[in-house]
């Protein structure tokens, strides 16, 4: 994206990245599994693009998955929207204030993020959930266009570990210099001058819940800390000197 060509809302954001065919791979799987279909959602109209960023644009918190799941929001075009690991996820912004009801179904089903906003570092689903390096390096203009425009922002919990990673090289692309701790749940990065902390998580897939290696109690800790994180500010406050990524 060139200076020119950077969007002014996150609408325009939007309208750029659903359009999007930089990967034959991912456009491939993504268009197969939208007429292909799974035998429970064959009325559904799927989605079949790429998914764009969900949640408040004032947010103080951004999260960052990994990719759209293939039945979940590559169906219903909307983040952690329609599976298992959505479900999960918003069981937890519930309990912690962030989300206006526990469940997300489709677009339609009035969920409402306060001081959230929920995106990814790859944007269509990939097969196996596997997303290639070439794959994210393609994507990650539109996980930094968002962050730019998320101006508020000052803290990012990351699912997962390819999603730390990718934020942690995001804020060295933008100048940031720490010692970053190794993923693992609950490890929290604070860089030096105004660039946002990092807080890891283990990604809320089937296979991390259902296997106890996340449980309910685990990813609420992640939540409160997060709410910890941002207590020292009120929620509208902007800071001038934040530097924009």
């Amino acid at each position: 994206m060139t200076p020119a060509d950077k969007p002014k809302t996150l609408e325009e954001m939007e309208k750029i990245l659903i359009i999007c065919r930089r990967c034959p791979r991912l456009v491939a799987w993504r268009e197969e599994v939208a007429t292909t279909k799974r035998r429970a959602y064959k009325d559904w109209a799927y989605w079949g693009k790429p998914v764009p960023g969900f949640g408040d644009p004032h947010a103080r918190l951004l999260v960052v998955g990994l990719a759209p799941g293939a039945h979940g929001s590559n169906r219903t075009g909307r983040m952690f929207t329609g599976d298992a690991s959505g479900d999960f996820l918003y069981a937890a912004l519930h309990r912690a204030g962030f989300a206006s009801q526990p469940y997300a179904h489709h677009q339609e089903d009035g969920l409402t993020l306060q001081d959230v906003y929920i995106t990814a570092v790859a944007r269509c689903a990939p097969p196996d959930n596997k997303p290639t390096l070439e794959e994210l390096a393609a994507c990650r203009p539109y996980l930094l266009e968002e962050m730019r425009l998320l101006s508020h922002v000052e803290g990012v919990v990351a699912l997962g570990g390819i999603a730390y990673i990718q934020v942690l090289a995001i804020l060295r692309q933008q100048g940031a210099s720490f010692d970053a701790p190794p993923f693992g749940h609950h490890a929290l990065l604070q860089p030096d001058g105004n660039f946002p902390w990092v807080l890891a998580s283990y990604h809320p897939s089937r296979q991390n819940t259902q296997t106890g290696r996340l449980t309910a109690r685990m990813f609420d800790q992640i939540w409160q800390t997060a709410r910890r994180l941002l207590s020292n500010a009120p929620l509208a406050a902007a800071s001038s000197d934040k530097v924009k990524l």
